[in-house]
């Protein structure tokens, strides 16, 4: 594996000890970077090696610890389960430089991802940024993917209701990227407990503080927000386009599984419903009580959907 280098920082193993629920062995995989050089990816990989696997991506500010709940079922359904850390989160790498971090850069990460470990016969579930990058991917290595579960996420355009959402960019979503812009530090346990219907317990919340020791461990969970698309000229938003003429043609089983209450992502819900062949006749569903991080409130009922929409498509 590779070392550490200047400007790239590495969580220190102990902050990882002892979390609630999140006994998982650690697995790494380097990633070339053109411009940063290779990168230490961190991944959860549970269930046998040869059964369809899984790929459950996280957003921001969470990591693999988001998916605790869902990750034991699955496998005991007889899948593969990998949950990896996008790099600047988690177990990963992250480089201290918030111009590191650009929506390709994170597409481009993840795709290497894949192709390091050679998946293919992938469900791919996203949640939050989980969306814009895994759908991405999934448009640029599509003979990999057989099905997709969408979960409180988004792939932004600025496209008129139906092909885009209503209200969007809404008010809620430019706040957060003016806060992430002007700031340098913001407050992870905050950030996830008001994102939440019931506020999780100290030691659930310090897990998901654990990735980021001080403010300079920040850098990636800033900046990602900043790179969400608002206007034409913004980078990712012609490439967000593109992927859209793929999946305005995917006919691979596509299905939602938005909560209930998070007002941030559910007019994308319809979008995704409206525009994918694939998503035409599946059982649709929300999960109730729970708010943007439905893996953390309500994760056992998130992967008892999965695993009827896994046999379902199998």
């Amino acid at each position: 594996m590779t070392e550490i280098r200047p400007g790239i920082l590495r969580t220190p193993d102990e902050r990882f000890r002892d979390l609630p629920d999140y006994a998982f062995e650690p697995h790494y995989t380097d990633i070339a970077d053109p411009a940063l050089g290779p990168l230490r990816m961190h991944y959860i990989d549970e269930g046998p090696r040869d059964a369809p696997t899984v790929l459950m991506v996280h957003g921001n500010p969470t990591w693999s610890f988001l998916y605790r709940h869902m990750i034991d079922p699955v496998v005991v359904a007889g899948y593969r389960v990998i949950v990896p850390d996008l790099i600047g989160f988690g177990r990963s790498d992250k480089p201290e430089a918030r111009s590191a971090y650009t929506l390709a850069a994170f597409v481009g990460w993840l795709r290497a991802f894949v192709q390091n470990l050679d998946l293919h016969d992938i469900t791919l579930v996203c949640q939050d940024w989980g969306g814009p990058i895994g759908l991405r991917v999934l448009t640029e290595l599509p003979d990999r993917f057989v099905a997709t579960l969408a979960t409180n996420t988004l792939l932004q355009t600025l496209d008129p209701p139906p092909l885009g959402a209503v209200d969007w960019p809404n008010q809620v979503t430019l706040d957060w990227i003016e806060s992430c812009r002007i700031n340098d530090d913001l407050p992870l346990d905050e950030l996830i407990a008001r994102a939440c219907v019931t506020r999780p317990g100290d030691a659930v919340l310090a897990a998901y503080d654990a990735p980021f020791p001080d403010a300079a461990y920040k850098a990636g969970m800033l900046e990602i927000t900043c790179c969400i698309p608002i206007a034409e000229e913004q980078p990712g938003m012609a490439d967000n386009r593109a992927a859209w003429r793929i999946l305005d043609r995917w006919e691979k089983p596509f299905i939602t599984a938005f909560s209930n209450e998070d007002p941030a992502t559910v007019a994308w819900e319809a979008v995704f419903q409206h525009r994918i062949p694939g998503a035409k006749g599946q059982p649709h569903t929300r999960i109730a009580r729970a708010g943007h991080f439905v893996q953390e409130e309500q994760g056992g009922a998130l992967a008892a959907v999965l695993i009827d929409f896994l046999k379902s498509v199998r």
